[in-house]
């Protein structure tokens, strides 16, 4: 983890998962469950259990692939010859600094480091090396959001750190060596409380720590429309979601990976925005979340990997989702994740902030200071 001869050691308290504020009415209900013929018994798998939502199996994904790059004329190959995102090399401190200021870095798709003014650092769908983790937040299985090497390497150097899991899940982790593993439904939080010894591995160096040694925040697991799988064979086995973490009076929104409508094919050009598809159902989740939750100082919502759209809105936002997710979480702030670093789908790498101002201007929303972009590695305060 480019410290490979030092780790912070401390004490990592978590409570058992519990509803820790308000909650939809119908949450008791479990409808994102299904369970065997019983109804009663073991969760078989999850769903997304709104009209916004279309679940395609493997067999219609594959057709519809076929018949879109084959037949249609529509497909393309992502732009990404240079220049692309700019890429800066990040300024992570292996102290925690006590600032007032809510801290994040972007290192990459769907991977922030967030320092919040309590000292406390989580790590979201991590991909890259990092000095200090306390805790590490889990959106859902896919490969792009949870790399086994890359948690292996976190285990190795970062003992002692947290990781919170969506439903499901803790099995993966257990069985890969990790034990330090909390798996929440929606709607579940869990309260998290750090004390440092500031003791570490290597006698060359010291952390100072914050003036005071005890860190806490809460941890919520709140939903998302999505899916999840690491084979052709387990789709949906364990469940998917959105995040929030709240820590020294600053609180942060992850959407993870997520759609908030399904689109169904529509002709080249045209915007499926307009009022011709009012009637389209979206997704109920982001304005309960905003409601119940928010509103948040800080979101942190995804922009890309929505082309062929018809066959992956239902999982992916496009920018003008992104924007309706912002205002529906009430997030005062949000940076652009899930786009310029891998091309996991047909848009060209810089399309998604090119329609992201679009967006915002749409919604009558300044083009920038409100919902932006940032450079890999860049840092941000707040």
């Amino acid at each position: 983890m480019g410290q490979g001869d030092r780790a912070v050691l401390y004490d990592i308290v978590v409570s058992e998962p519990a509803p820790l504020g308000r909650v939809p009415d119908n949450t008791s209900e479990k409808r994102h469950w299904v369970r065997d013929a019983s109804g009663q018994g073991e969760i078989k798998r999850f769903v997304n259990p709104w009209e916004s939502s279309y679940d395609f199996s493997f067999p219609e994904i594959f057709k519809s692939m076929v018949r879109h790059k084959f037949l249609s004329g529509d497909s393309q190959r992502p732009d990404t010859s240079p220049p692309t995102v700019p890429v800066t090399k990040p300024d992570l401190s292996t102290s925690r600094t006590g600032s007032q200021a809510l801290r994040t870095t972007w290192l990459g798709h769907a991977c922030h480091l967030v320092e919040f003014p309590s000292g406390l650092r989580v790590l979201f769908d991590p991909i890259a090396e990092i000095p200090i983790i306390d805790c590490v937040v889990i959106s859902h299985s896919h490969y792009d959001h949870l790399s086994y090497p890359t948690v292996l390497e976190i285990h190795k150097h970062h003992p002692s750190a947290q990781f919170c899991v969506p439903k499901g899940l803790k099995k993966w982790f257990t069985e890969s060596g990790i034990e330090r593993v909390v798996e929440l439904d929606w709607w579940e939080d869990v309260e998290i409380a750090l004390t440092l010894s500031n003791k570490e591995t290597s006698s060359e160096t010291s952390e100072p720590g914050p003036s005071n040694p005890s860190i806490t925040g809460i941890i919520s697991c709140l939903p998302c429309q999505h899916t999840s799988a690491r084979t052709p064979f387990d789709k949906s086995h364990t469940l998917w979601a959105s995040w929030s973490v709240s820590s020294g009076g600053k609180s942060v929104y992850f959407a993870g990976d997520t759609g908030y409508r399904a689109v169904p094919l529509v002709p080249k050009g045209v915007d499926d925005w307009g009022s011709d598809f009012d009637h389209l159902p979206i997704c109920p989740a982001f304005k309960e979340i905003g409601e119940l939750r928010g509103p948040f100082d800080l979101g942190l919502i995804p922009i890309g990997a929505y082309k062929p759209r018809h066959v992956l809105s239902s999982v992916h936002s496009n920018p003008y989702d992104s924007v309706e997710i912002f205002k529906d979480t009430k997030c005062k702030k949000a940076l652009a994740i899930h786009w310029g670093t891998w091309a996991v789908a047909e848009e060209n790498v810089l399309e998604p902030p090119q329609l992201l101002r679009k967006a915002l201007i749409r919604s009558q929303l300044p083009e920038t200071g409100v919902f932006d972009i940032c450079d890999i590695g860049e840092t941000r305060e707040f």
